[in-house]
């Protein structure tokens, strides 16, 4: 069994035209050690006009998101088309395939989700979530986006904190980045 640095919860929320993606700062060491409490796992790519977030390993979320960017520097900063063709090379490639990791990935027009199989999913309702945290975060997510006025930032903020109080691998040292 190999122990490996995991990065944990992101949550995304686009709302009246803003988009925000919130990460947690905390990496695991295993199952049972908190090995970092203020990692960075939310960032602006592509001359700051793209959102990524990712959860999972630390070292293949880096290796995912490199190679978004390529992606998104190849085709102009079209995000669909740059997410569908990391997904083809994560599905294709048999060192991609073996990639541990998720991403949250947004622009001013859209939010997608790719996941770990190579897939790419446009989330309903505008609120999403990965991560050991993720399900915690999405329920308040929805939660929140359906019953409050908060602008999306506040959501995602929201939503975290709501994740960190129950899951062990998700702490309340939260970064938000909205577009």
């Amino acid at each position: 069994m190999s122990i490996e640095f995991r990065g944990t919860t992101i949550c995304a929320v686009k709302k009246n035209g803003v988009t925000a993606i919130a990460g947690d700062g905390q990496v695991t060491f295993g199952e049972s050690v908190v090995f970092k409490n203020n990692a960075v796992k939310v960032r602006r790519i592509y001359n700051d006009n793209v959102i990524v977030g990712f959860a999972g390993s630390v070292s293949d979320a880096f290796t995912l998101t490199e190679r978004f960017e390529e992606m998104l520097n190849k085709y102009s900063g079209n995000l669909l088309r740059s997410v569908v063709s990391l997904a083809e090379l994560w599905r294709e490639d048999k060192v991609a395939r073996k990639l541990e990791a998720m991403m949250i990935c947004a622009d001013k027009e859209s939010l997608y989700i790719v996941s770990g199989g190579g897939e790419v999913i446009e989330p309903d309702g505008g609120v999403c979530a990965i991560g050991s945290g993720g399900n915690y975060a999405l329920a308040a997510g929805k939660a929140l986006i359906e019953e409050t006025d908060y602008p999306a930032e506040v959501i995602a903020e929201k939503a975290l904190k709501i994740a960190s109080k129950i899951c062990v691998f998700t702490n309340d040292n939260i970064i938000v980045e909205k577009i």
